[in-house]
């Protein structure tokens, strides 16, 4: 993920951007360029993002959609997460065009490209606007680190066996079923 930007942009000047294929978000002002993701991160975000979309489907807890959908935090940060939940109770935030305001949940997959931003632009700005959970999803490692807001911080949450959140009150996934290859799938 590359910043390409001179001048602090807004989400008028992302709405210009061309529909040429490439994925762009606009983070504090600054426009980044997010290469093509490669197959162990799709295999993993497909598998999170069915798993988390039948579970609140089923609970009636809210939605879960999956990038590209832009996320208009404020006027200089429009971002793309890979996946994100927004709960019932938040559900004004959605609109017919984007979202307006913080997810409930922000879910990125980290690859090489990204990850430098993931970890510290887009944390940063996910805290300041008060994301209530940030899953960073390592599929070079297997492993997930979950940043829960509390009060105005994260608070690092490490996960052991199964991925599990007070907002999804019941749902559990297993890190191995998770990052299994090909042919696994989810049990």
């Amino acid at each position: 993920m590359t910043a390409v930007t001179a001048k602090k942009l807004t989400y008028d000047d992302y709405v210009d951007l061309p529909e040429d294929g490439n994925r762009y978000e606009i983070i504090d002002g600054e426009l980044y360029v997010n290469p093509s993701p490669n197959t162990k991160h799709q295999r993993v975000l497909g598998r999170l993002f069915i798993a988390l979309s039948a579970f609140v489907d089923a609970h009636d807890l809210g939605e879960v959609f999956m990038a590209p959908l832009d996320v208009v935090m404020s006027r200089n940060d429009v971002v793309q997460p890979d996946v994100l939940f927004v709960s019932s109770e938040r559900s004004s935030v959605l609109t017919k065009a984007n979202v307006q305001g913080a997810p409930d949940i922000a879910i990125e997959v980290l690859s090489d490209g990204t990850r430098r931003t993931d970890e510290t632009t887009k944390l940063a700005r996910y805290e300041q606007f008060g994301v209530r959970e940030y899953w960073l999803v390592d599929p070079d490692d297997d492993s997930i680190r979950i940043l829960r807001l509390s009060g105005r911080k994260f608070e690092r949450i490490i996960v052991g066996g199964n991925i599990t959140s007070p907002l999804l009150p019941g749902f559990s996934l297993g890190l191995r079923d998770l990052f299994a290859e090909k042919g696994s799938g989810l049990k």
